[in-house]
């Protein structure tokens, strides 16, 4: 027996503000103010310049696989099942895959390839695709070539295009 899932999630994103804060020689040196989270995706830490406006770390492509395993086991939307957990404060989205990985795996069901497209002008995120792939292989108990990544800017064309935030796209193969 085959299930598919299809996941969606987006967040904003936010640069972290520089200030200037001195002058020397003709050259203006920047402190950053540090945020409280940094950028997150699929388990990695891919910016520390921005961040998702998020309760929790805002990691869409973990959203986005934990909607796509939810959906192919008829069940619900992250928040049905991860709400709970949020207010526990729980906020590392791995802990929320973990969670409907359970469920998964109690219906009697394993994976079998995932696919993940990625919109968003900005930051780049392809020098990150191998270090996801590793993190969500890990995650998930695959290998590295059952996980493809895509990356794409949207040129303009939606608020990701135009680098307001990023927005991931999930399909899951799952089989019994």
């Amino acid at each position: 027996m085959f299930r598919i899932g299809i996941g969606l999630d987006s967040h904003r994103i936010r640069f972290k503000t520089s200030l200037d804060i001195s002058k020397q020689g003709g050259k203006t040196l920047k402190a950053r103010l540090k945020g409280e989270k940094n950028l997150i995706l699929g388990g990695v830490e891919v910016r520390q310049d921005c961040y998702f406006l998020a309760d929790s770390d805002g990691d869409v492509v973990l959203h986005s696989l934990s909607n796509a395993l939810s959906t192919a086991i008829g069940g619900g939307s992250l928040d049905t099942w991860a709400g709970p957990m949020f207010k526990k404060g729980i906020k590392d989205s791995r802990e929320f895959l973990k969670a409907i990985l359970k469920k998964v795996k109690a219906k009697g069901f394993r994976i079998s390839n995932v696919a993940i497209m990625v919109e968003g002008q900005k930051p780049k995120l392809e020098p990150h695709r191998v270090k996801m792939q590793l993190s969500l292989a890990k995650l998930l108990q695959l290998d590295k070539q059952d996980i493809g990544i895509a990356f794409t800017t949207g040129q303009d064309l939606t608020p990701f295009g135009k680098g307001q935030g990023i927005q991931a796209f999930s399909t899951i193969l799952l089989n019994k």
